[in-house]
């Protein structure tokens, strides 16, 4: 990693999950205010990003939209990163929410540090670090004061949503790792207009928001706009960019400036409580940002 990309990775991957914590708490206002339905929701949400993207990279660029599609290798990637990884991380995200709680869904899908480690060890084959272990204990720790304000025995699941919210951190790895070679190549900006695109067609194929009897109100449309805006296309702009900067292991761990974003604003806006708990949450993941910013490259 190039020294002089680190800070700048850093800050885009926790903007990235500051916007997703802004964009959550406006999706918990839609659901709770508004009566949104998730399945009604997430494929307009994703379809709207995708097709906004992708016009004003055709606006830009004009057919230069369409190289991802060129080549057989990279349209497998990018089918696997935008189906598998983005739909796939949305839907198995949804359904562990539905399965059990938001609290328990958060941390299963926070488990993805786990799994990226594993995979960057076997790509270089060493073991894990202890100061990494230490800081993905961290991490998970902190989530999981931070999601059950405390009250951990209070978040027991079912089998089920355990293996939908494993897969979802799964998932995530995907949306990774995966399009590495894609963004050496692609600006983020194009990928994720693709990804978004194909995530929003498959989500709508799968969950049919046309039979919707739903009309948004204007506060609803405002919301749509502000998730799909700052939710899709500049949370997961800024965050893959900080990917390609500095590569999916120390992303994904910025990338807990997320539940912290989303506690804080649920706290102001919603009223939710904010307990010694948090706060120890919250020390456990700032421990982390630290362990994990200030330890030298190898």
């Amino acid at each position: 990693m190039n020294a002089r990309y680190r800070i700048p990775g850093m800050l885009l991957t926790m903007l990235g999950g500051i916007c997703w914590g802004f964009s959550g708490s406006v999706g918990q206002y839609l659901f709770t205010v508004e009566q949104m339905d998730s399945r009604w929701l997430v494929p307009i949400r994703l379809g709207a990003a995708g097709i906004l993207m992708l016009l004003l990279y055709t606006w830009k660029f004009g057919r230069a939209v369409l190289e991802p599609w060129r080549d057989r290798a990279e349209i497998r990637e990018l089918l696997v990163y935008g189906l598998l990884g983005i739909s796939g991380c949305q839907f198995t995200y949804f359904l562990t929410i539905q399965l059990s709680t938001a609290a328990i869904a958060t941390i299963l899908q926070d488990l993805a540090p786990v799994w990226i480690l594993l995979y960057s060890c076997l790509a270089v084959k060493r073991l894990p670090r202890l100061s990494e272990l230490f800081s993905i204990c961290l991490a998970l720790l902190g989530v999981a004061l931070i999601a059950s304000h405390g009250e951990l025995r209070n978040l027991a699941a079912s089998s089920s949503a355990l293996l939908t919210g494993v897969i979802c951190a799964f998932c995530v790895l995907i949306y990774n790792v995966v399009p590495g070679r894609l963004m050496r190549k692609y600006p983020v900006f194009l990928l994720q207009g693709w990804a978004f695109l194909l995530g929003g067609i498959v989500l709508a194929l799968l969950f049919r928001p046309w039979s919707y009897h739903y009309v948004p109100s204007l506060c609803g449309l405002l919301g749509i706009a502000f998730v799909v805006l700052i939710g899709n296309v500049a949370a997961f702009t800024a965050y893959m960019t900080g990917v390609k900067m500095i590569g999916p292991e120390k992303a994904v761990l910025y990338g807990f400036s997320e539940p912290i974003s989303a506690a804080v604003i649920g706290t102001l806006c919603f009223r939710n409580p904010f307990t010694s708990a948090d706060v120890l949450g919250f020390l456990c993941v700032f421990l982390m940002l630290a362990l994990i910013s200030t330890k030298k490259e190898a």
